[in-house]
């Protein structure tokens, strides 16, 4: 069964490169000029797509949790409510964003995390949507998504399969372009809790789609061993530095990271091959070199009736191999060899 997803004419599946997703989020700190630097540098790494996010607050939020006291040293305001108005762009910075990003040839899309930020990122006409682990058991927010028709990615953490199964048959009635990604809801995480094998979990049991990682690691190997189980689409929270103020910047890897992580997993998808064993042609010469035939072990007359011990085994290869030596014991030369002379059909009868 085929899984194929396209982004922006970019067509992801089994035997694509990985698709790297350059999550952005709130790492921006609220500055347009800065978010720009962010995408510029994403794209220079090679990443295909950077990601924001997108909150309508007054509507996402309880009154108590937008107006409660936040002490934190990553915070931009106050309160709550104020600190994520701070960090939120506006439509003019977002079509200014979106302008950038095309004129960079890099893929910009959001988050959505409810309705309103739904219909925002709609008439800004964004070419896919991101479901946040937080909204995976909300089907209503999901079907809503799913009927713009775009490409879908899910991220699961937190989830149990069977919240993934839900979100699944919520959005296929209506849109097959959709990823479903293994995430741990943890920032950062433990690598010993990525439970990257969920991975193959995933892929035999929503064996239609395309499977990725969302991953909060410090690092980006772990995205190569994803790769190698199956994830075809890495998402990844960047920056242009760790030590910048903002809950996700000191997870997030910066430039020389990502360009890592992109130039690797193209390498692993070269690498991986067609799983048939054969000789190359770039191996010939050095297993000439390296190889062994079979030669006199000495000098040996005419007619002579060939002893194991009249056989020597040496580099280089390229003449008789030495899985043959017992065809050769017992035949007899045709004329008379000196030392380290071939052994074979045009030396032996």
């Amino acid at each position: 069964m085929s899984r194929d997803l396209i982004i922006e004419g970019y067509t992801i599946s089994d035997n694509s490169d990985c698709y790297v997703i350059a999550e952005i989020g709130h790492n921006h700190q609220g500055d347009v000029e800065k978010c720009k630097a962010l995408f510029k540098a994403a794209c220079d790494c090679g990443a295909n797509a950077v990601k924001l996010q997108k909150r309508d607050n007054r509507s996402l939020y309880t009154r108590a949790m937008f107006e409660q006291v936040y002490n934190s040293e990553n915070a931009f305001a106050p309160t709550y409510g104020q600190h994520r108005e701070f960090l939120e762009f506006d439509r003019e910075e977002f079509v200014e964003l979106k302008a950038f990003a095309k004129n960079l040839g890099i893929t910009f899309f959001s988050t959505a995390f409810d309705f309103h930020s739904v219909d925002f990122l709609a008439d800004l006409d964004m070419p896919a949507y991101k479901i946040a682990s937080g909204d995976l058991k909300n089907i209503p927010l999901i079907k809503h998504i799913a009927s713009l028709g775009k490409p879908v990615v899910v991220s699961t953490g937190g989830g149990s399969m069977e919240d993934a199964r839900r979100a699944y048959d919520a959005i296929m009635p209506v849109n097959t372009q959709v990823c479903f990604l293994q995430c741990t809801a943890s920032y950062p995480c433990d690598f010993e809790k990525l439970n990257l094998r969920v991975i193959e979990t995933f892929r035999q049991e929503l064996p239609d789609v395309v499977i990725g990682l969302s991953s909060h690691d410090n690092g980006y190997t772990m995205a190569l061993i994803a790769y190698m189980l199956g994830a075809r689409v890495v998402e990844k929270h960047f920056t242009l530095n760790r030590a910048l103020k903002g809950t996700d910047q000191s997870f997030s890897l910066e430039a020389s990271g990502l360009r890592r992580l992109v130039r690797d997993l193209k390498r692993a998808r070269l690498a991986l091959g067609d799983g048939v064993k054969r000789t190359l042609d770039d191996e010939i010469a050095p297993l000439t070199k390296m190889g062994k035939s079979l030669v006199a072990a000495h000098d040996l007359p005419a007619d002579h009736v060939l002893k194991i011990e009249d056989i020597s085994i040496r580099s280089p290869g390229g003449g008789t191999p030495p899985y043959e030596l017992e065809n050769y014991v017992g035949r007899r030369t045709m004329t008379p060899l000196s030392g380290d002379d071939p052994i074979g059909p045009n030396t032996v009868k």
